[in-house]
C-alpha cells in the first residue's frame, strides 16, 4: 500500500528557467507532488484549474512578474466554426483516423523526427531519442490516447500514409489535447482539422470541453488556439467565455479554495 495515499496532494515552485515563448523572460512552474497521486479524477480536476502535464510532470505557470500564460478551452456545444475551418474540415476529411494506446510505434516516431527537424530545430528538440519521445508524450497515470490520421495510398497495395499523430488525454468533462506532429509537407491545415476532431469526438462522448493548453497573446506559436469560437481563458479562478471582442464570466473555481486528495493503490 503506498502510504502517499493518506496525504493531500502537495504543491512546489520551480526554480527560475528560461521561457520557452517569450524571449528574455523567466518563467516559474507550480508542480503537483507526489506524482503517483494524480491519478485521472484527481488530473481532471487539476485541468480545470489550470494544470496541464509534460509526462509524468503535473504543473501550471507559476511565474513571478508574468501572467502571459491563459489556459484556454472550447465549449463543444457552442463552438461555431469559422470559414477557414471549415475549409479545413473539408480539406482533410479524406483522412482515416484510429485510436490508439500510448505505446511507442516506429512510424510515430519517425513523424515526430520529421516534424520537429521542420518545427522546432532551432529548439534543440529534434535530438529526441525515442526514450525522450516515450518519456514525453507517451508516460502517463492517466487516460491517454493517440489519434492517429492516414490516408490510402495511390497504390493500393502499399501500406495507409502516416500523416498525424494527436497524444490526448480523455477527462472527466473533457478532452485534453496533449501534443499534435504532422506531416509538415502535407496540406495546410492539419493541426485545426485534429482539433476540429477532437471537437466532434467530445460531442459524442458527452463531454462539455476541448482543453488546448495555454496561450500566449504574444506568441506566433499560440495564436491558432483563440481562433476557435467561443472559447474560454481561466483568469483568477475563473473562466472567461469570449467571443470576437466580448467576454463574460461563465463559473467562478478559486484554484486556491480547494484541498485536492490523491489516491493511490
Amino acid at each position: 500500500m503506498n502510504e502517499s495515499a493518506h496525504y493531500p496532494l502537495q504543491f512546489y515552485a520551480t526554480a527560475p528557467y528560461p521561457c520557452s515563448y517569450l524571449p528574455a523572460q523567466t518563467a516559474r512552474s507550480q508542480v503537483a507532488s507526489p506524482g503517483e497521486l494524480v491519478d485521472g479524477r484527481v488530473y481532471s480536476l487539476l485541468v480545470e484549474r489550470g494544470f496541464r502535464r509534460s509526462g509524468l510532470f503535473t504543473y501550471r505557470p507559476y511565474c513571478d512578474a508574468c501572467q502571459a500564460c491563459q489556459t484556454l478551452r472550447i465549449p463543444v456545444d457552442a463552438f461555431t466554426p469559422t470559414r477557414s475551418q471549415r475549409r479545413a474540415w473539408r480539406d482533410h476529411a479524406h483522412l482515416q483516423a484510429r485510436l490508439l494506446p500510448p505505446e511507442l510505434q516506429p512510424a510515430h516516431y519517425a513523424l515526430y523526427q520529421r516534424y520537429l527537424k521542420a518545427r522546432h530545430s532551432q529548439a534543440g528538440m529534434d535530438n529526441d531519442d525515442p526514450a525522450d519521445y516515450e518519456q514525453f508524450l507517451l508516460s502517463s497515470r492517466v487516460d491517454t490516447r493517440l489519434l492517429e490520421f492516414s490516408e490510402t495510398a495511390l497504390d493500393a497495395t502499399r501500406a495507409p500514409i502516416l500523416r498525424m499523430v494527436s497524444v490526448v488525454d480523455v477527462l472527466d468533462k473533457g478532452i485534453s489535447a496533449v501534443y499534435t506532429f504532422y506531416d509538415t509537407d502535407a496540406a495546410k491545415g492539419m493541426g485545426t482539422y485534429s482539433i476540429l476532431w477532437l471537437i466532434q469526438w467530445a460531442k459524442r462522448l458527452g463531454l462539455p470541453y476541448v482543453y488546448l493548453g495555454y496561450w500566449i497573446a504574444d506568441s506566433a506559436k499560440m495564436a491558432y488556439k483563440a481562433n476557435f469560437h467561443p472559447h474560454e481563458i481561466l483568469q483568477a479562478g475563473t473562466w472567461i467565455r469570449v467571443h470576437g471582442s466580448k467576454a463574460v464570466n461563465t463559473k467562478s473555481q478559486d484554484p486556491a479554495s480547494t484541498v485536492i486528495k490523491g489516491s493511490a493503490s
